[in-house]
């Protein structure tokens, strides 16, 4: 707001990187020639005018003059206080600069015009408020700096203009922000400009303040934490003094422990790296703990500790045969390996490529046939160190290959912990239901181990965890599976299959006989002098109390036949000594539970009407009998097409297909009455619905139960079969046919009809079963009509029966 007033004319006193505002009063060293000669411009000038002289206070930034200056005058001129000579100067009043002119002396005079700061009374409710608020956070700022008498002359100020002006004095503002406060004109935009400067202030200086008592904080905890240590560091000293201990016996002296440990040059590399990271930490740091269970564990590991083979060949055999009964294809697969490692030890061949000679063997077979207790008799023949993983139900990857250390609670995998239990480098790790291993989300543990069982990677075996190479190439492992097929085909080609199929009835007996009645008799508490089993019960309690490949539950069964034994004499219902024959049996455990077709009335067989066959089956616990059945419906209620039941799966219900389609086809060469098969509804059932099966195996079979059907004639009860059946008639080889012989065996079946082209397949089934039943190979189904069916009694037993 320029007022209409008379210009000025006055002499200019340039301020260097200084401003000047109205109502200030400053102190200027005259030994300046640009203040001197301003002031004794304006001196000559006030001579001639009544009043103080008068000169015009311009900030120059760069050398570059500002447009508005303030009009000061001089009140005295004198000595400063370090004896200089001085002038002090009162400013009074904004002027605009105009142009140039000339006057006395050698100053730069300009003309001026002065700037009207009046503002309107009373105030309005927002200037009011303002001033207010610039009066508060002034006063803030001045108690903080402890400026209390500054405070009452602030309070003071009433005119918006002169308080605005009044943060000239503040320290903290800048040139450039001083002259934009000078150049404001208006009263109320000055005002508003000084309190947005500040409060920014206050602001930065609360900013600062924070910082800065954050920063004392953390260094007064610091210190505080260095003397509680060096103090904590004393009392050690001294209770060592006190124990008699040296300083060097400390248990956390790591980098002695590794300095002095065993351990190959990488992994002493890297632990010596941990060490070096260790020192740096703090004790109270997260990563010193890590660090600190990392190096126990490597520490821990037996990286050069291995337990010496007992090469003794015939003694390795002899335990696994006092050890276990039967089982002979895996004490050959052990006696080999001892054998090859005898003679690679004598020959320097210990370590080829690196690669040590260890093994990676696959026993797979039904429950209960001694897989697990296999593997310590194997460690026990070896003379090495057993440890046994279970892997049933595992689903994380990281249970095998262990958890990276930035997890919290991490630990090596199951591989690396067998290892430092076993505290060895070559034990036998037996991997138990390998089978059972799942996936899900957090990895396939299945897909981890196939770098553990493969001979040709597992010597540089890499865990998360200890991220250095361990070498498994010297470690026995055997895994153990019930089914070959829940084993991914990645997996199973790492290691050499080795089959258990079961235990033939005099195996049995004679397990029964050797381990497991002297091991229930200590659990029940009795003598091999109190309680006998005379061989015949031990043979009725496996073939007829119970149906099994292995022997846990015939293990039952004896533990029950002691456990009645011991009650009742301990209730003197039977005296000691006693022995335990056939006939005492069912007083003792009840009646027999699986009775064979072949001991049951005629009359009471499945088989004793048309339209049932026997057939094999391989099952999760071994083999086992399946039996079909087949009916034709009333022509008059029943549908015509085929029905099977008993949860099928498809190549089983096409097999069904297959022999309906053959026995249509060529039932006039068969002599069977089909005619009315396209008819009648044909429906096949395999009865214990509940129990899924699947497979091509039961073709001859379901063939077999048709023919049946249709010509009226019996299966022979004796006859049990098993083989796929093509549309011509042809007879498919299958598998399993050690397990079904074995189960034929176990039922009382005496004849068993196969493929031909699984007749080297006899080879593999124990010789005193195969001396008890007669295996017929065939190649065609007629063959098999010819051995299962009895022969026709009478015409009318040709007439097709309306259900059987």
């Amino acid at each position: 707001m320029a007022s209409t007033s008379t210009p000025l004319t006055l002499p200019v006193l340039p301020l260097d990187d200084e401003v000047v505002l109205p109502g200030m009063v400053v102190p200027l060293d005259l030994n300046d020639a640009d203040v001197r000669a301003a002031v004794e411009a304006a001196q000559a000038a006030a001579r001639s005018t009544p009043g103080k002289p008068r000169v015009l206070l311009v900030p120059r930034i760069d050398g570059t003059y500002a447009s508005t200056g303030v009009l000061g005058t001089v009140e005295q001129v004198g000595r400063l206080a370090d004896g200089d000579p001085g002038a002090l100067i009162r400013g009074r009043g904004r002027v605009r600069i105009g142009a140039g002119t000339t006057g006395p002396g050698a100053a730069l005079w300009v003309e001026g015009t002065p700037v009207d700061q009046s503002v309107p009374d009373p105030l309005p409710g927002q200037v009011a408020e303002l001033v207010k608020e610039y009066k508060a956070l002034a006063t803030a700022w001045l108690r903080k700096r402890g400026a209390w008498q500054v405070v009452d002359r602030v309070q003071a100020i009433d005119d918006v203009s002169q308080l605005a002006d009044n943060s000239g004095y503040s320290p903290f503002l800048t040139t450039e922000q001083k002259v934009e406060l000078l150049e404001t004109a208006d009263p109320v935009a000055r005002l508003k400009l000084a309190t947005q400067q500040l409060r920014d202030h206050l602001a930065e200086q609360d900013v600062a303040e924070t910082i800065a008592k954050d920063v004392q904080e953390g260094v007064d905890k610091q210190q505080r934490e260095f003397l509680l240590r060096r103090q904590l560091e004393a009392v050690r000293k001294e209770l060592r003094e006190l124990n008699g201990e040296q300083e060097g016996e400390e248990s956390d002296d790591y980098r002695a422990r590794v300095e002095a440990a065993d351990l190959p040059e990488k992994v002493r590399e890297a632990a010596l790296k941990e060490v070096d990271k260790l020192e740096r930490s703090s004790d109270q740091s997260p990563e010193g703990s890590w660090i600190r269970t990392w190096l126990d564990t490597v520490l821990e590991l037996p990286w050069n500790e291995r337990t010496e083979d007992a090469y003794d060949i015939q003694g390795a055999k002899g335990v696994l045969d006092a050890e276990h009964s039967g089982l002979e294809d895996v004490k050959e697969r052990i006696t080999e390996y001892l054998a090859v490692r005898k003679r690679r030890g004598e020959r320097g061949l210990g370590v080829v490529g690196g690669r040590r000679g260890g093994a990676v063997l696959a026993l797979v077979g039904p429950p209960g046939v001694g897989k697990t207790s296999l593997g310590e008799s194997v460690a026990h023949a070896m003379g090495r160190k057993f440890v046994r993983v279970a892997l049933g139900g595992v689903r994380d990857e990281a249970e095998i290959r262990g958890h990276r250390r930035t997890y919290v609670g991490a630990l090596p995998g199951r591989i690396v912990r067998a290892i430092k239990e076993a505290g060895s480098m070559n034990p036998v790790v037996l991997l138990d239901e390998i089978d059972k291993v799942g996936s899900d989300f957090r990895g396939d543990p299945a897909a981890a181990l196939l770098e553990v069982l493969d001979p040709a990677q597992n010597h540089t075996f890499r865990d998360h965890y200890l991220e250095v190479e361990l070498d498994l190439s010297d470690v026995v492992f055997l895994a153990t599976a019930n089914v070959l097929e829940a084993i991914p085909e990645a997996l199973l080609d790492r290691m050499e299959l080795v089959r258990l199929d079961g235990y033939t009835e005099d195996e049995k007996v004679v397990i029964a006989r050797d381990h497991l009645l002297p091991r229930q008799l200590e659990r029940a508490g009795l003598n091999a002098d109190e309680v006998t089993i005379d061989e015949g019960a031990l043979r009725k309690l496996a073939g007829e109390y119970t149906r099994e490949a292995g022997v846990r539950t015939l293990e039952r069964s004896i533990a029950r036949l002691l456990r009645k034994v011991a009650a009742q004499h301990e209730l003197g219902e039977r005296k000691l000594p006693f022995s335990v024959t056939e006939g005492e049996l069912r007083g003792l455990i009840g009646r027999p539970h699986h009775v064979p077709e072949s001991a049951q009335d005629p009359a009471e067989r499945r088989t004793a009407v048309p339209g049932v066959a026997t057939g094999l089956a391989v099952t999760g616990a071994g083999g086992d009998v399946l039996f079909v059945e087949a009916s034709l419906a009333d022509p008059e209620t029943g549908a015509a097409g085929l029905t099977l039941t008993g949860q099928l799966g498809d190549v089983m219900k096409e097999s069904a297909q297959i022999a309906l389609s053959f026995l249509r086809s060529h039932g006039a060469e068969l002599e069977l009455p089909v005619a009315d098969l396209k008819d009648r509804g044909v429906h096949i059932h395999f009865p214990a619905g509940a129990v899924p099966k699947d497979g091509p195996s039961a073709g001859i079979t379901m063939t077999t139960a048709l023919a049946s059907l249709l010509s009226g004639r019996l299966v022979r009860t004796d006859v049990a079969m098993t083989g796929e059946v093509s549309l011509t008639g042809r007879v498919l080889p299958i598998g399993g046919v050690k397990q079904k012989l074995l189960a034929a065996h176990r039922a009382g079946v005496t004849t068993v009809i196969i493929p031909k082209r699984n007749e080297p397949d006899l080879d593999d089934v124990p010789a005193e079963v195969l001396d008890k039943l007669d295996v017929h190979a065939v190649t065609d189904v007629r063959q098999v009509l010819e051995l299962a069916l009895s022969p026709a009694t009478s015409d009318a037993a040709r007439e097709v029966p309306a259900a059987a």
